[in-house]
C-alpha cells in the first residue's frame, strides 16, 4: 500500500504543470561564472548576494574523469558561461547545491545536454524530465551512446570513486 501511494503521488509530482515537480520553486535571474563540470555551475544572482552551487536537475553528466566528462564540461561552458539564465531552484542535495533547471531565453539547457547525448536523463521509478530526450540522443548515437559500452556516471562512480584530480573549472574572466 506504501509503495502504491508512494508511485501515485510520484507520478503526480512529474506530471505537475511547470516542469516544477509539484514543489515549490525558488525561481531568480542569475550569470553563470564557473562551470565545474556537465551538470555543475556557480551562479552570481542578478540582484546580488553570494554566489551559488548549483547542480543541474534531471540530468547525471559523465564524470570529469569519464570518457565524455570534458565534452560536457565544455558544452554546458559554451552554453552558459557568463550568461545570464533563470534559474528554478527547487532544493537542495546532500552536499548543499541547489538542485535546479537552467534557462536561457527559451532554451532548457539541461534539456539540451540530454539531447546532445552529453547527460543522462535522470530517472525515479523509470520516469524523469528527460527520459524521452535520452531515447532520441540513444536512437541517434549521439554524444556518450555513440559508444555501445557508455557507462552511466552512478555506475562508473560506484566503480571507480570520484575523480582523483578533476582538471580546472572553467571561469569567467
Amino acid at each position: 500500500m506504501i509503495a502504491a501511494t508512494r508511485s501515485v503521488v510520484l507520478a503526480l509530482c512529474l506530471t505537475a504543470p511547470g516542469w516544477s515537480w509539484g514543489v515549490q520553486t525558488h525561481v531568480y535571474q542569475a550569470r553563470v561564472m564557473r562551470v565545474f563540470d556537465g551538470d555543475t555551475v556557480w551562479v552570481q544572482p542578478m540582484d546580488g548576494g553570494r554566489w551559488r552551487k548549483l547542480r543541474l536537475d534531471g540530468i547525471d553528466a559523465p564524470e570529469i574523469c569519464q570518457t565524455g566528462g570534458l565534452a560536457a564540461r565544455d558544452a554546458l561552458a559554451d552554453r552558459s558561461l557568463g550568461a545570464e539564465v533563470q534559474v528554478s531552484e527547487r532544493a537542495k542535495d546532500d552536499y548543499g547545491r541547489g538542485i535546479a533547471r537552467l534557462t536561457l531565453g527559451a532554451e532548457d539547457i539541461n534539456r539540451q545536454l540530454v539531447v546532445s547525448g552529453l547527460a543522462w536523463a535522470s530517472r525515479w521509478h523509470g520516469q524523469g524530465p528527460y527520459v524521452a530526450e535520452e531515447a532520441i540522443a540513444r536512437s541517434r548515437q549521439l554524444g556518450v551512446f555513440s559508444a555501445p559500452d557508455a557507462e552511466p556516471p552512478r555506475d562508473f562512480r560506484r566503480r571507480h570513486g570520484p575523480c582523483q584530480y578533476p582538471p580546472k573549472s572553467l571561469s569567467v574572466r
